[in-house]
């Protein structure tokens, strides 16, 4: 039971984005579908979290060590939420034309918190 998150894990990146998108989805889920809204702003929040407590357990770093938390912060968000994948709604077939979206939809980058 000890290897599923130790100290290490979370400070790695998959252990970080797993932790973050674990936490929005139990603090969501608790909340309600009143709480969708705010899950983006909970999972920024884990992210940042948990970046500056890894910034600040590193004794190696220097002072710029808080400059990079932050930036790695938003590389957590990122790889929790999937935001660098676009929606499978939103890619377009091989045969239509460049100028044509996908089953004539409006662009949509992110359809919904995840």
């Amino acid at each position: 039971m000890n290897d599923l998150f130790t100290w290490a894990a979370l400070g790695s990146l998959t252990g970080a984005s797993a932790a973050t998108l674990l936490a929005t989805n139990v603090i969501g889920g608790l909340i309600g579908p009143s709480g969708d809204k705010a899950r983006k702003w909970i999972a920024l929040g884990f992210a940042l979290v948990l970046s500056y407590l890894t910034a600040a357990f590193a004794d190696d770093a220097g002072s710029e060590k808080w400059i990079i938390a932050f930036f790695n912060a938003l590389v957590i968000f990122s790889a929790a939420l999937g935001i660098n994948q676009l929606p499978p709604g939103n890619r377009q077939a091989t045969n239509a034309s460049p100028t044509q979206l996908a089953q004539g939809r409006e662009p949509r980058y992110i359809r919904s918190w995840v």
